[in-house]
């Protein structure tokens, strides 16, 4: 399981989406990212469809699962 607590640009916040890990200042979960790109979807989609999440905060998502990866 990923350590979210590492990446700057998500927050999980007690009463704010069941406590689910969400992006910072967003009520947007984390799991909807890769929900989406595992049905086929695009960032440019998903920037789309959820037009809170700035596309630094999905590179940042991103980076942060590639280098717990790396570090497994």
């Amino acid at each position: 399981m990923l350590d979210w607590s590492q990446c700057p640009a998500v927050e999980r916040i007690p009463g704010k989406v069941s406590g689910a890990w969400v992006f910072k200042n967003t009520r947007v979960p984390v799991r909807a990212l890769f929900e989406n790109l595992e049905d086929g979807a695009r960032v440019d989609d998903f920037l789309e469809w959820f037009p809170g999440v700035m596309r630094e905060q999905v590179e940042a998502v991103l980076h942060h699962a590639e280098q717990s990866l790396v570090a497994a």
